[in-house]
């Protein structure tokens, strides 16, 4: 193992070599910095990243601890003390945060060390990364592509092995979805299992804090650090957290794997539904039993997520005006104009449309027609998935309808972008835990290989299941150990 070669390490691998004193963390960082200051300038994942602070953090490591000297990148919503904390917003540009969040302290506490603000839409708004104000992030598969969004620099970074391992937040797919289309492994926990103390809320009702990584395993040793109750999240469920590694190697025999109908539907990719029915056959190899299940209020859940999250994004946005932090507007002439001018400038087109989108649904004479019936309709889609895990223990579909899709391709239709999380939102609405694995390639016109994500869904604070199939899934199938190559990328 040459210098050169750590950065395609996961974690796990990572931290064997680290424990048997073959490297140091300062070796481990300075491999992945020189990859990255050769890979990073196309692909555009980071927003920052300081060497010689994360230096310091690594001198002082203890690699006996389960993440001991392990650099994780972090998305630039989730506070870090003393870094910038943007969430790719220009209203946000030049703030530092003053406090760490809860995820931060239990990374470190388990001797991680974090490394790097990672791009992302604006305030965790978009599904391609294409709308943060800093700049643009390329799929390192095809830079021509999108790696998905909103934690598209996580994604992309992990993918072009330029990080080991990556925070993000789901609040409709924001983990899974990039994931998919990037070709890593992403988790979005359970609502309520991991804190969200320190992450900047787009919709608190939907927000989840979780890993990317390169295999399941990373991603449930990041998972064993960050899960568990926080006073100071107000939403934290109080209960045990099991070891998420324990189930890992065990057999699916018996298992019920349920197959929803209504996720398999016209306008999914034909190349992503054979992908994903191949690897269902897989599944079942292994011993996992299939049954076809109905989620019947499946078409509403993007119209439902669509007037819930606008309306808490018009909320939770409603604090960043220019008075305390932040963005301001010069040579105001009032109190109105300051507000009007300072978020005309700092916000962006979509976060501007989710804004109004939102007020509107909450506004007196509308809100019982679209924000209150939407609460309803998200209760009937929670019910269909608590019906379906009366019969089943985990649900498989695809992440994604489709591979990356081009740069710029669904920029001027909003909705064709929104359509891109329509496998992924519900279980956001539903608070239920889900993991997206890679089970496959499409090709693009070009010859360039695109990943294809699988999804699996499990019920609320069922991780540790949904990791032992995802696990079992990935260690008989070889799709996870390919990557594109730093030859691909910087070509």
């Amino acid at each position: 193992m040459t210098k050169r070669d750590l950065p395609a390490l996961s974690i796990i691998e990572l931290r064997d070599f680290l424990r048997r004193r073959e490297i140091s963390p300062g070796e481990a960082l300075q491999a992945l910095e020189d990859r990255i200051n050769t890979v990073d300038p196309k692909i555009g994942a980071y927003l920052v990243h300081d060497l010689a602070a994360a230096t310091a953090e690594a001198e002082k490591a203890d690699v006996s601890l389960s993440l001991g000297g392990i650099p994780i990148a972090i998305k630039d919503l989730i506070n870090v003390e003393g870094q910038q904390c943007t969430c790719g917003s220009r209203i946000l540009r030049g703030y530092r945060a003053p406090y760490s969040a809860t995820v931060i302290e239990r990374l470190r506490a388990h001797g991680a060390i974090p490394f790097g603000r990672m791009n992302m839409d604006e305030f965790a708004m978009g599904s391609s990364t294409e709308n943060s104000s800093a700049q643009v992030t390329r799929n390192p598969w095809d830079l021509s592509r999108v790696p998905g969004g909103s934690s598209g620099g996580s994604a992309a970074a992990i993918a072009a092995d330029i990080a080991f391992g990556a925070l993000g937040s789901d609040t409709g797919g924001s983990i899974r979805q990039p994931a998919a289309l990037s070709g890593i492994v992403g988790f979005k926990p359970s609502y309520g299992r991991v804190s969200r103390f320190g992450l900047v809320a787009f919709a608190s009702s939907l927000d989840q804090i979780g890993p990317l990584t390169k295999t399941v395993q990373d991603s449930a040793l990041l998972m064993n650090a960050i899960a568990g109750h926080d006073s100071r999240d107000s939403t934290s469920l109080d209960g045990p957290v099991p070891d998420y590694a324990q189930n890992l190697g065990r057999d699916l025999k018996g298992i019920r794997i349920g197959l929803p109908k209504e996720y398999m539907i016209e306008g999914v990719d034909p190349v992503v539904k054979s992908a994903v029915m191949t690897a269902v056959k897989q599944l079942s190899s292994l011993g996992a039993k299939i049954a076809e299940v109905s989620l019947p209020h499946t078409d509403y859940a993007i119209s439902v997520y669509y007037i819930l999250a606008t309306a808490e994004a018009s909320a939770n946005l409603a604090r960043f005006d220019g008075v305390r932090y932040g963005h301001r507007a010069e040579n105001v002439s009032s109190l109105f104009d300051h507000y009007a001018r300072t978020r005309a400038e700092g916000f962006g087109a979509e976060v501007k449309r989710r804004i109004i989108l939102g007020t509107y649904v909450l506004s007196s004479g509308y809100y019982d027609a679209y924000y209150l019936r939407a609460q309803k309709v998200r209760e009937l889609i929670r019910q269909d998935f608590v019906r379906a895990f009366e019969k089943v223990e985990a649900l498989v579909s695809p992440t994604s309808p489709t591979p990356a899709f081009k740069l710029g391709e669904k920029t001027t239709d909003p909705l064709q972008m929104y359509l891109a999380d329509i496998f992924t939102n519900a279980a956001n609405l539903a608070g239920i835990c889900g993991i997206s694995v890679p089970c496959g390639f499409a090709q693009s016109e070009n010859g360039k290989k695109l990943p294809i994500g699988l999804q699996l869904l499990g019920k609320a604070l069922d991780e540790a299941r949904i990791f032992q199939i995802a696990h079992a899934y990935e260690q008989s199938t070889d799709w996870h150990k390919v990557r594109p190559g730093i030859e691909s990328i910087v070509a």
